[in-house]
């Protein structure tokens, strides 16, 4: 005999519920920092651990996850594959897209591509253009999607997206000069932070982001904006290049130990 208010074509929910805890105030570590004080919880020239994997997912020519704390960003590479333009092209086409979930940040996010969507976009695909070997690939294009799950700082999260990508390229067979990692900097008072996260990125009167190839000591892209002196500039790009080179490692022990 059938159960009375049981419904079989419906998803019952559990007969009890519980509400769900909020953080009210995430972002309390800076709250009464001033202007001149050291950095907090690690130091002016250390980036945040980063976990990287690579294999993720298995439909995909080629994938990686890296995690940074409370960036965590998934890359997927399918292609190289012909191109649906009936033009012919001598160089292949690298096709970026960056995708956000509404989730990924404290402001619910709408589901459509933005401006800020293309830009960063943009961004990863001049950082990697000319690490890939295009000119093997004619009337060809390899697709990269990057969907961001969790971003805590837009330079960061651009910089953590260019590594997951280069190393899913890596991991897709494509010819490559090389691994191209990035970092970024930003400039709070007279120091220089790396790898900031966005309650750091506020307190900056200058962002500097930098993607390079360490095993062949070229720099393969150069974002800056805000307010910054040409001298802090220079020494932001230094400090961002010695630190690509440690990330450099932790993206080819991935890619070895896959």
């Amino acid at each position: 005999m059938a159960q009375i208010g049981y419904d079989r074509r419906r998803v019952n929910g559990p007969t009890q519920s519980f509400q769900p805890i909020f953080d009210d105030e995430p972002d309390v570590l800076y709250k009464d920092w001033k202007l001149g004080e050291r950095r907090r919880n690690r130091q002016a020239e250390d980036v945040r651990p980063i976990f990287l994997n690579t294999g993720f997912i298995k439909q995909a020519n080629g994938s990686a996850y890296i995690e940074t704390e409370r960036t965590k960003i998934v890359c997927a590479v399918y292609g190289p594959r012909q191109s649906k333009s009936s033009a012919y092209h001598e160089v292949g086409r690298l096709s970026v897209d960056v995708k956000f979930t509404p989730f990924s940040s404290l402001v619910r996010r709408v589901p459509i591509r933005d401006a800020e969507d293309r830009s960063i976009a943009n961004l990863v695909q001049q950082a990697l253009a000319s690490s890939v070997r295009l000119d093997l690939l004619p009337k060809s294009v390899i697709d990269i999607f990057i969907t961001v799950v969790e971003c805590d700082g837009i330079e960061s999260c651009i910089a953590a997206a260019t590594v997951a990508a280069s190393t899913s390229l890596a991991k897709a067979g494509i010819e490559m000069l090389g691994l191209v990692v990035s970092c970024a900097g930003a400039v709070v008072g007279e120091d220089i932070w790396l790898d900031p996260t966005e309650e750091e990125a506020r307190l900056a009167s200058g962002l500097l982001l930098c993607a390079c190839m360490p095993a062949l000591g070229l720099t393969t892209s150069v974002w800056q904006t805000g307010r910054m002196l040409p001298a802090k500039a220079f020494q932001g790009l230094q400090l961002c290049q010695e630190r690509c080179t440690d990330i450099h490692q932790v993206a080819a022990q991935a890619l070895h130990e896959d």
